[in-house]
This record gives C-alpha cells, sequence and structure tokens, in this order.
C-alpha cells in the first residue's frame, strides 16, 4: 500500500523549510507514479490546477465551475448595485427643489395712508418679494411665478391675511399653466380682518408653472408681510427601472 510511504514521507514535509517543500512534493509525486495500487484520482498530475484537468485534484473541474459561477454573479450584482447607486442618487440627491416667500409689495401710490395690493381690473399674479428659501431656483420673486424645474410631485401652500376697516373684499387663487386649482375667499361686512390657509398636491412636468393670483376687483390690505407663498417637490419622476442583469 501507499499510505505507509507517503506517511512516512509527509514528517520531513512539515519540519523542512521554503527550499525543501519541492523536493519533498516531486517525492510525493514520483511515489504516486510509481504506486501499483489505482489513486482515486487517476494520475498524478499538478498541473491539473492550470489545464483544467482532472488529475491530483479531483474536484478541480467542478471548483473552477463554481469560481466562474462565483465571478458571474459577482458581475451581476456589482451592475446592479452601481446602477441602484445612480437611481437613488438621482431621487435624492439630483434634484432639491422647495422655497419660501412673503412680503407683498403695495401697490398704493407713494404717500398713500393705505397699504394694499390691488384693486386691478385684471386679474394679477402676487410677487411676493421676501424670498427666504429657494433651493434650485424654480421661484421667481419679481413674477411671483414657480417653474417646475424637473417633473415630479409637488406640493404647495398659501396664506392669506387681510385688513380692511371698510369691507374684506380679497379672492385668491392658485394657478397652474393659467388653469385655477383651488382658492380663498372673503366678501365681508362685519369682519374687519380674516385670514385663509390652502394647500395642493400637483403632479408637474418640467416647466409647468405654478403662481398665486388676486382676482380683479379685489384688494389685500394692512399686513401684506403675513401673505406667504411655498412649495417643495415631493418627490421626482423617474424612468422605469430595468434590471437588465438578473440572475
Amino acid at each position: 500500500m501507499v499510505v505507509l510511504p507517503v506517511l512516512f514521507l509527509l514528517g520531513p514535509l512539515f519540519l523542512s523549510g521554503p527550499a525543501e517543500a519541492l523536493t519533498v512534493a516531486e517525492t510525493l509525486k514520483e511515489a504516486a507514479l510509481s504506486s501499483d495500487t489505482p489513486l482515486d484520482c487517476n494520475t498524478w498530475d499538478c498541473q491539473c490546477a492550470f489545464e483544467h484537468q482532472r488529475g491530483c485534484c479531483c474536484a478541480t473541474k467542478d471548483i473552477f465551475q463554481l469560481e466562474d459561477d462565483s465571478f458571474m454573479r459577482t458581475k451581476h450584482l456589482w451592475f446592479n448595485i452601481s446602477a441602484l447607486k445612480y437611481r437613488v442618487k438621482e431621487l435624492t440627491g439630483g434634484v432639491r427643489v422647495a422655497f419660501k416667500a412673503s412680503n407683498i409689495a403695495s401697490s398704493n401710490a407713494p404717500g398713500s395712508s393705505d397699504a394694499c395690493f390691488g384693486p386691478f381690473n385684471t386679474d394679477v399674479p402676487i410677487p411676493y418679494n421676501h424670498v427666504t428659501l429657494n433651493h434650485n431656483n424654480g421661484y421667481n420673486p419679481a413674477l411671483g411665478v414657480f417653474t417646475a424645474p424637473a417633473a415630479g410631485v409637488y406640493v404647495f401652500s398659501f396664506s392669506v391675511f387681510s385688513q380692511d376697516n371698510g369691507r374684506l373684499y380679497y379672492q385668491v387663487q392658485l394657478m397652474k399653466n393659467g388653469e385655477r386649482i383651488v382658492g380663498v375667499w372673503e366678501n365681508n361686512r362685519q369682519d374687519s380682518e380674516d385670514n385663509a390657509n390652502q394647500s395642493v398636491v400637483l403632479e408637474l412636468k418640467r416647466g409647468d408653472q405654478v403662481y398665486i393670483e388676486l382676482m380683479s376687483g379685489r384688494k389685500l390690505c394692512k399686513f401684506l408681510a403675513e401673505n406667504i407663498f411655498t412649495g417643495y417637490m415631493l418627490y421626482p419622476h423617474t424612468k422605469p427601472y430595468i434590471d437588465m442583469y438578473e440572475y
């Protein structure tokens, strides 16, 4: 049997230094080749690891197949992670949209005792001129108009406050591309001051415009700084994500 000679030769292998390891391996090889006993792994061939042959390593072919499979799975996983990274970046870091604007400049003639915006003979966008937040510069304070820099779902809100010793008479509405979405109004002879609030969720395309409009013949007076217009992107629209590297 070849077991005893092999065990006998393994002793020097553990005691020998690096320079003697090759000699011991060659000795084991020669012992295996000269043995009359059939080996479980067929012919002893230490080149099997380089030639993908079944030789001294019975499982070489299976190990190489497992290695190839593992490499392909890792490659596909890397592609998926890369695609996911850019998708997350697009959702979170690529688009940041939010604004807050307040204060309405009086439209009265200089020297007038009343600070009022309006009345006008046509519907007029309200130019909130005190901007404290304007990420992505979507809001234009000169026009009072927000232009969507990217497609997505947005949330808008506005607060209206007016005081008039004669008669409260205002009507304000939120517009999208010239179309009325929501509005608030007051027509009261008994109450000298009042406020109103409104919020709305809108789906916008890139370039869509949203603004607050004062209806013709109406006015806002006194505490014009208390009038506020805000908006932000709830989430952007992205192209459908297709996993091309399924495995």
